[in-house]
């Protein structure tokens, strides 16, 4: 069964709305933003 060009866009922008969803919601967590430094640090620091 194939979909319709207008259900993919809208599969596609509502799979895109979820993925900022849930970056903006990783973001009200101190934690993990410094665990993300310390681990891109140690990717390309010293």
């Amino acid at each position: 069964m194939r979909m319709s060009p207008v259900a993919r866009k809208l599969l596609a922008y509502g799979a895109a709305a979820a993925v900022l969803v849930a970056v903006f919601a990783l973001y009200t967590r101190p934690q993990m933003l410094v665990s993300l430094a310390d681990q891109v640090w140690a990717c390309f620091g010293p």
